[in-house]
């Protein structure tokens, strides 16, 4: 059993004992920590929280434990039923709502579920805040209401609806293209919430003939969840048949998004934002953001378009506030993670296929045609399982110590800017184990790269 509780939300296993894994007695205790921090901290009038959730098996017990502790501590609640990541920040914005709690585990199995935490802004809290409702929670610093000030529940499911519409009005999106383009479509949607707002899009888009693969919304994953090469292989196969121009896939709570090419390849995640990036700067110039950990490519596709690039520290919070800062006008993480501020300063899958296809219908290519359009870099992802002896900022210290004369980055852990590769090592926020990733133009030579690193780690590690 596993409870895992950081600044990104709280997220577990279903069952076991309270404080080891995600129970219902944990939900409440995390939603009243939740609750007391938007009170004291929001800018609205209303005591009004939205909550959304994915299609997971676990999602009726958590959502009626959430929905009964907020109203519990005075809050009414906006339940949008079951929706998107993306959908349930945006009808935080709609509905004025003081925050937002999303009701899934991303990625993760469907034994797992999580409180996602948004601000009034229907973003993810920063690490300061985050940190402070973990201490509200540990503290019991928290308050239920009198029965005169109980909250109310409210159902509204008109979101996946309005989220939809919201992305066809983008000026960016060319419906009329992608209809003249009589796409054929196919969607792995893992059972979740993507297998009903993914097709419903391609329709309202034009595309009319959509391959529906696992997209029955049960939580029964048909394969692990994560968008990744090793977990798509029903739909890889399927796409080596011909039968379709492009394959979407999207993790359970649709703010990833993974394409397939034509040949039933990978078009590789990385790749999902440098393609529509490539787009929108072709069409609005402007900064472009990503993180340390993201593919190099972005930064040479925003070259090419003379707009800056800036990369920022790990986390879609850290992105969205240095776009903000900068601002950006694309950005994301190279996880598939597009992030499109005409609409939202968040991850959206919705946006990432309307731009994609519409950026497909225009240049009259294949998805692999388009491909060849792009630098070629390779990933590789190692780590390094740490021991309670080992001094984490020591090792970083050495290793950057080691690599002087070379450009490093040290805003989130260390990274070393080699002139044709990179390599960034960090420290991970919710595992005891340092995240080595590097890239060069070959996936030898990235893993070379990685290697060579992790060595150095595990011999550092060793010095007192």
């Amino acid at each position: 059993m596993t409870l895992i509780k950081s600044i990104s939300g709280i997220r577990g296993t279903i069952g076991g004992c309270p404080g080891q894994s995600l129970t219902p007695v944990d939900i409440v205790k995390y939603t009243a920590a939740y609750a007391t921090f938007i009170d004291r901290t929001t800018t609205k009038p209303y005591r009004t929280i939205v909550v959304g959730h994915d299609a997971r098996i676990s999602g009726p017990m958590v959502i009626d434990v959430v929905i009964g502790t907020l109203m519990g501590m005075g809050f009414d609640v906006v339940n949008i039923g079951p929706a998107s990541t993306p959908t349930t920040e945006i009808a935080v914005t709609l509905e004025e709502a003081c925050g937002g709690l999303i009701l899934t585990a991303s990625h993760n199995p469907k034994n797992w579920n999580a409180l996602k935490l948004l601000n009034e802004n229907g973003e993810f809290l920063t690490a300061e805040q985050g940190e402070e409702v973990l201490r509200i929670a540990n503290d019991h610093d928290y308050k239920f209401a009198e029965v005169d000030c109980l909250g109310h529940h409210l159902k509204n499911t008109t979101y996946n609806r309005r989220h939809i519409q919201k992305v066809l009005a983008l000026n960016l999106v060319d419906i009329d293209a992608i209809k003249k383009a009589n796409f054929t479509v196919a969607v792995d949607a893992v059972n979740s919430v993507g297998g009903v707002v993914i097709p419903q899009l391609l329709k309202a888009l034009g595309v009319q003939n959509v391959i529906e693969i696992n997209c029955d919304p049960t939580g029964n994953f048909a394969h692990n969840p994560e968008p990744i090469p090793e977990n798509l292989t029903q739909i890889s196969d399927l796409m080596k048949t011909g039968v379709a121009d492009v394959g979407f896939v999207v993790d359970p709570d649709v703010d990833r998004l993974a394409i397939v090419m034509e040949n039933g390849e990978m078009f590789v995640e990385e790749y999902t934002l440098v393609a529509i990036a490539d787009y929108v700067l072709a069409n609005t110039p402007g900064p472009a953001v990503s993180n340390l950990s993201s593919s190099r490519a972005l930064s040479d596709i925003a070259a090419r378009h003379r707009c800056p690039y800036v990369a920022s520290a790990v986390g879609e919070v850290n992105v969205t506030t240095l776009m903000r800062h900068i601002r950006a006008v694309i950005g994301g993480e190279g996880n598939g993670g597009v992030i499109y501020p005409e609409l939202h300063y968040g991850r959206d899958a919705l946006v990432g296929v309307a731009l994609f296809l519409t950026l497909l219908a225009k240049s009259g290519k294949t998805v692999s045609q388009l491909k060849e359009d792009y630098p070629v870099y390779a990933i590789a992802k190692t780590k390094v399982q740490l021991s309670e002896k080992m001094n984490v900022d020591a090792i970083l210290e050495a290793v950057k110590d080691k690599y002087c004369n070379e450009k490093i980055i040290d805003i989130d852990g260390v990274k070393i800017d080699f002139p044709h590769s990179w390599v960034h090592l960090r420290k991970s926020n919710t595992e005891p184990i340092i995240r080595i990733y590097s890239e060069a133009p070959t996936m030898e030579e990235a893993k070379a790269i990685g290697q060579e690193i992790k060595d150095l780690v595990k011999q550092f590690g060793k010095v007192k």
